[in-house]
């Protein structure tokens, strides 16, 4: 008799996965929409665990059948519990590599690299994802980087007690040039959430691993989005301004360079420009204003926080643009990344609500802390929207591979007579 496997029929293959420094969830429910089921959410900070549970429990969509959130330092996780499943994923903690930070890398203690490795390393799954601040692939930290994916590629081959990681990363390379047949081919990429449909520009860098005994290849999603579309939309179709009822007095102002790129797209088809990029005045469309007093408290998490102001380089995101990246602060929120900036130059805080819509978290999921602790959740997210798109390529390969290994094994099995 065929594997029970069999009888539930290859078009119920779950994908199974552990998440590490979970935050807010954005990775993990990407993940989710994917259609990945999650055996492990880890995550030490309290108020992002407690986000995480009054979510979950409160059955948001996304989050129906994700399991009791793990509170602990994942440090202190044996991941060989999880060995041999399909995948793992995390985001962790950015600040060592943040252009905002203080930029000390492995020098840090809140690098968690090491323990992403040893995840891989002690699992063993199919395929991982991390995902990190594009400041991790800048010229400072190329040589630290290229050890985070060496080490990727071969798990195996640890730093010793006592051992500089230059020194151990020197052994990796000379593995990689003896033509050793790396454990998981490993590649990465900056993506620009904006291309992705996101309604904020926010570069991350992801770094996706496949193992050797894998047939397929993993690829990035294409871009969806772009500038281009966008401006077409505003400046020669009006589109845009004619869909959210904008006057053309209540338009921003043209400077010479917006001209010229105008001018470049006069005689373009406007499908061959393919889908404009969202902006913030997109993404807030619906929302109560915070700034009248009688509609706050309509929305959740949609209070106005006072003290917003503008000054050199932090001028907030104009509203008819994309936002500018959300940012967590090394000490408190920045203010400019975190502003929403009018047409006629005045200045206020993004509520967590909006910012929530900015990172495409559904409405009907709330942030426990104070506004400082609910902006760090969010500033430190991955965008929804952006982990389905890189979840789904990698779910899509992961089931078809699971699917033709399951028939591969079905025609094998002896033919009755």
């Amino acid at each position: 008799m065929p594997p029970a496997f069999f009888l539930r029929g290859v078009a119920n293959v779950t994908i199974e996965a552990i998440e590490l420094f979970a935050g807010a969830g954005g990775l993990a429910m990407g993940m989710s929409r994917a259609g990945v089921k999650h055996r492990a959410i880890v995550e030490w900070n309290k108020d992002a665990c407690d986000t995480l549970r009054r979510n979950r429990n409160a059955s948001i969509s996304a989050m129906k059948e994700w399991p009791e959130v793990i509170e602990a330092d994942v440090q202190s996780i044996k991941f060989s519990d999880y060995a041999g499943l399909d995948l793992v994923a995390g985001g962790p903690p950015c600040q060592p590599f943040s252009l905002g930070g203080k930029h000390r890398a492995y020098l840090d203690q809140r690098d968690m690299f090491p323990s992403a490795v040893r995840a891989v390393r002690e699992a063993r799954p199919r395929a991982f994802v991390f995902e990190n601040v594009r400041g991790l692939v800048r010229t400072t930290f190329v040589n630290y980087f290229q050890y985070i994916l060496l080490q990727l590629e071969f798990p195996d081959l640890v730093l010793r007690r006592g051992e500089e990681w230059m020194n151990h990363l020197a052994r990796l390379e000379k593995l990689k040039t003896r033509g050793s047949e790396s454990e998981y081919r490993v590649v990465s990429r900056v993506l620009n959430a904006a291309n992705f449909g996101v309604p904020q520009r926010r570069e991350r860098v992801f770094i996706v691993g496949v193992h050797k005994s894998e047939t397929w290849e993993f690829s990035f999603p294409a871009e969806t989005h772009n500038q281009r579309a966008l401006i077409y939309s505003q400046w020669i179709s009006s589109e845009y301004w004619d869909r959210h009822g904008v006057s053309r007095k209540n338009r921003p102002l043209l400077d010479a360079a917006a001209k010229r790129r105008i001018d470049a797209l006069t005689d373009v088809y406007p499908r061959l420009l393919g889908t404009p990029w969202r902006t913030v005045r997109d993404a807030l469309e619906g929302l109560p204003d915070p700034e009248i007093t009688s509609k706050r408290g309509e929305a959740k998490n949609h209070v106005l926080q006072s003290g917003a102001r503008a000054y050199p380089g932090h001028t907030g995101s104009p509203l008819d643009e994309p936002a500018k990246a959300l940012k967590a602060g090394d000490h408190g929120v920045p203010g400019g990344e975190n502003m929403l900036r009018h047409p006629d130059g005045s200045v206020r805080y993004f509520t967590v609500r909006e910012s929530a819509r900015i990172q495409t978290f559904p409405d009907d999921f709330t942030f426990s802390g104070s506004w400082t602790e609910s902006m760090r959740q969010l500033g430190n997210a991955v965008p929804v929207d952006l982990a389905a798109c890189v979840a789904q390529q990698l779910s899509v390969k992961l089931r078809n591979s699971r699917r033709g290994s399951a028939s591969a094994q079905r025609n094998s099995q002896p033919q009755a007579t």
